[in-house]
């Protein structure tokens, strides 16, 4: 019998530990999480135990009425306690995302298929050629190479016939891939090719890190769309339900803004605020999920459509994330994916 399964045997009594809230209620392993109530720091003033399970957590801070712990690795979805001077609080439900692929290295959103399988890039140090450019993770998670050929793959895109696309910041060029992994280039002279993103109308648009976007129409005939300052890259970008385009862009600012494009290209800010936010996504309520630091707090931030921010998933090292059928999403690290059940729907990408 495990740790947590004598202690939450163990009846809550009056004066104990008691947990009112756990924020954010998903996190990845490495993630902090607040856990709010009363009760928690025992009266020898010693530290208490957190524990995900059989697993007990690292603490950061603890006090009486909150305590801040470090999700542990090997901790899975489910009930969290804390244990004080022997008694044992009431348990909360934390959903922890689970590795499904290491040693890669994305640096924006994973992209699935319509049939489930993820895609995440090996994009390596800028001018790098890397020996797996992008690897295939198919329904039962095996990892296997699909494009070999590529330098500094960076944002992947399906269009609505199924059709991958990827950007590389190499060359500027965004390349058209098969279903056997083969490639064609489909459009170039983008300089440092970042972001892409199909609109309702299949128009292919590509940010560039100069804050430069191209739109690309069918015909592949290209011209700039909108133009952001010249300090902000359009490195990551994502199509709202209203039809205006979502663009966010890493700097050394705690204040980074996420940016509002409309179909006409008027660009305007609709949250100020987050530091370093790259990969982002929609659910069908229209909010909007950025891999972001809100408060100093690394993870997934949830921008409502008018702009009210919260903290969703805590992890480090989060650069984007995709929405995956069942209710789950895709998340990616600067070295891994990840998948977290989370309850949310996602936006179609490629809405009918």
């Amino acid at each position: 019998m495990g740790f947590s399964d004598r202690i939450l045997g163990k009846k809550h009594v009056n004066g104990g530990p008691h947990i009112e809230a756990v924020a954010p209620a998903s996190a990845l392993a490495g993630g902090e999480i607040r856990i709010s109530g009363s009760g928690l720091r025992p009266q020898e003033l010693h530290r208490p135990r957190v524990q995900f399970g059989d697993v007990e957590a690292s603490i950061v801070v603890s006090s009486d009425g909150f305590l801040v712990a470090r999700v542990p690795e090997g901790a899975t979805s489910g009930p969290v306690i804390v244990a004080t001077d022997g008694h044992v609080s009431n348990a909360q439900n934390v959903k922890v995302a689970v590795p499904i692929a290491e040693s890669l290295h994305p640096v924006t959103n994973p992209a699935l298929d319509a049939e489930g399988n993820i895609y995440a890039t090996f994009s390596g140090p800028r001018g790098q050629k890397v020996p797996v450019a992008v690897f295939k993770i198919d329904t039962n998670y095996v990892v296997k190479p699909f494009v070999v050929e590529m330098m500094n793959p960076t944002s992947i895109a399906f269009d609505r016939e199924g059709q991958m696309y990827v950007s590389s910041r190499n060359d500027g060029s965004v390349y058209r891939v098969t279903p056997n992994g083969a490639m064609t280039t489909y459009a170039e002279g983008m300089g440092i090719a970042t972001g892409i993103a199909f609109d309702r109308e299949q128009n292919l648009y590509v940010g560039d890190r100069s804050g430069t976007i191209f739109k690309i129409g069918r015909d592949q005939q290209m011209f700039v769309f909108a133009t952001l300052e010249p300090s902000v890259s359009a490195y990551h970008l994502a199509f709202g339900p209203k039809g205006d385009l979502f663009v966010t862009g890493p700097t050394t600012s705690s204040f980074d803004r996420v940016h509002r494009i409309d179909p006409s290209g008027s660009v305007s800010t609709f949250y100020k605020g987050l530091g370093r936010p790259q990969g982002l996504a929609f659910d069908v309520e229209g909010n909007l999920y950025v891999a972001a630091s809100l408060g100093g707090k690394r993870g997934i931030v949830k921008l409502t459509p008018d702009a009210h921010p919260n903290l969703e998933v805590a992890g480090n090292g989060l650069v984007g994330l995709a929405f995956a059928p069942g209710r789950s999403a895709i998340l990616a690290t600067t070295s891994g994916v990840h998948h977290l059940a989370w309850n949310i729907q996602g936006l179609p990408l490629l809405p009918e």
